[in-house]
């Protein structure tokens, strides 16, 4: 399915080191988050060295009435609002089967279009089920679809997915140090994917401002995430 939506977009699509996810046992691959199709970037990725991944996705996302039928029947874990137990119970028994289980540890796309603070979710599944942690960067896919922008019509963009190296985090290890690593890695891969990506970002809307682009600094995305927050919380009863 995955190979057959970049044939519909024509992308250019390159991954780097993908060797460096596991081809069996259990593994938490944790990505950044600037798009919708970022599931996809890494879907294509884990094709790529014969795994099948499983993601944990807001319980949004099941309940919506276009793709959540999609997202129960591949079997994918929902987390409620704020995470919960049962999804990490989901989780851990996915590692313990030997699964490929993918994380947004940013838990919301960034709009700042950088690697936001991180929730200690995967690392706390890493180590508490003994598998490897693996840093991912995607790049190109908030050019087709992201918050408040979607252009679907597009052909041909490149898109960029690193791996980096695996984590081995241990059941003792404080999952807030562990966090810590991770974001510093995934910030260094993703700062080598928009450095190498072959399309110029100066003065586009998806492209980072200090790296020329237009987009939210970090400071003005969490702002508005929080003011949204708050907004949606006001109307719900």
């Amino acid at each position: 399915m995955v190979k057959a939506v970049q044939r519909v977009w024509r992308l250019r699509t390159r991954i780097v080191d993908e060797s460096h996810l596991p081809c069996v046992g259990g593994a938490v691959v944790a990505s950044n988050h600037v798009s919708y199709l970022d599931p996809f970037a890494i879907a294509l990725a884990a094709d790529k060295v014969g795994r099948t991944a499983r993601f944990l996705s807001t319980q949004e996302h099941f309940d919506h009435r276009v793709y959540g039928a999609a997202m129960r029947s591949m079997r994918h874990i929902a987390v409620g609002s704020g995470g919960d137990g049962e999804a990490y119970r989901a989780a851990t028994a996915a590692l313990a089967a030997e699964e490929f289980l993918v994380v947004f540890p940013e838990a919301t796309i960034a709009r700042s279009f950088t690697v936001q603070r991180l929730r200690t979710g995967a690392a706390r599944l890493a180590a508490g089920s003994g598998v490897p942690l693996v840093p991912v960067a995607v790049w190109g896919t908030q050019r087709l679809w992201t918050t408040n922008h979607r252009e679907l019509n597009q052909r041909g963009l490149p898109l960029t997915v690193i791996v980096g190296e695996p984590m081995f985090p241990a059941a003792d290890d404080d999952p807030d140090d562990v966090t810590v690593q991770l974001r510093e890695r995934m910030k260094q891969l993703l700062d080598r994917a928009q450095r190498e990506y072959p399309d110029s970002g100066k003065g586009q809307w998806w492209q980072p401002r200090h790296l020329g682009g237009s987009a939210l600094t970090p400071a003005e995305a969490v702002a508005l995430d929080a003011a949204e927050n708050a907004a949606r919380d006001r109307r719900e009863p």
